[in-house]
């Protein structure tokens, strides 16, 4: 199983699956986005196998570009591992205080967050995407830790994975419009005066929501792998059909 695996402190494992020409569908991860869901589900064994946990251990949610999150507990081990219709319906983050428990995020390049709280006991995946980003659904993750799980800014450990760069990823003045009102992406987003387009880094721009969340920001780490120029992603501005990222965390 081709992965790339994070050291985040009070993780147990974490890291994101990568595309392999050499597995069914190219290391697909998705079974809302393949041709085929036995060759998911085939993948999803192979993985879980990989780092040592059994496929109903995992939790999957019904990524709908949201700000809502989600309190992973046991009971929801298994949800979405092996049919849609069971994941937990309509967010985009999840976190836990459980061990034994794996939470997955699908990516294709939107921005994967894999934090990790060491002293509250508490790790999290967020998928942010621009639409997710613009509803500031990392922040809102982080305010809500901060505020009713007892975790102190300090102690998050965050690993932004990988995702569509700043060269790749080019906006009509529409969406620019939308991240220019956030009022801090403004470093982030160049304009090209031959093509009239937009370019924004979405990574960056989510770094910034967790050092605006009080996250410092040496604890912060993103990963410079982009999803449309390197072999190893899955790209949807590149290819409609492309399949998912899986991006994984448990608690330590």
């Amino acid at each position: 199983m081709k992965t790339k695996r994070y050291d985040i402190k009070g993780s147990s494992i974490s890291g994101i699956t990568l595309k392999d020409p050499t597995a069914p569908e190219d290391n697909n991860l998705a079974l809302h986005a393949c041709f085929t869901p036995a060759a998911v589900l085939q993948n999803r064994e192979m993985l879980a196998s990989s780092i040592g946990y059994s496929t109903d251990d995992f939790v999957y949610g019904n990524q709908t570009h949201s700000s809502n999150f989600h309190k992973v507990t046991r009971s929801d081990c298994g949800r979405g591992a092996i049919d849609q219709a069971t994941a937990i319906p309509d967010t985009d983050a999840l976190y836990t205080n459980e061990r034994g428990v794996v939470l997955a995020g699908f990516m294709a390049d939107c921005v994967p967050v894999l934090l990790s709280n060491e002293p509250a006991g508490i790790v999290g995946v967020v998928h942010s995407g621009w639409q997710g980003t613009i509803k500031e659904i990392t922040p809102k993750l982080l305010q809500h830790l901060i505020e009713q799980e007892g975790c102190r800014p300090e102690d998050f450990q965050i690993m932004i994975g990988p995702a569509l760069s700043q060269e790749k990823f080019e906006v009509d003045k529409d969406v620019y419009a939308k991240f220019h009102a956030l009022g801090y992406a403004e470093p982030w987003t160049l304009f090209n005066e031959t093509t009239g387009k937009y370019h924004i880094d979405n990574q960056r721009t989510v770094k910034t929501q967790c050092e605006l969340a009080g996250i410092p920001s040496p604890n912060i780490t993103i990963d410079p792998m982009c999803t449309f120029q390197s072999n190893d992603g899955f790209s949807y501005r590149q290819d409609k059909k492309a399949g998912r990222h899986l991006a994984f965390i448990g608690l330590k």
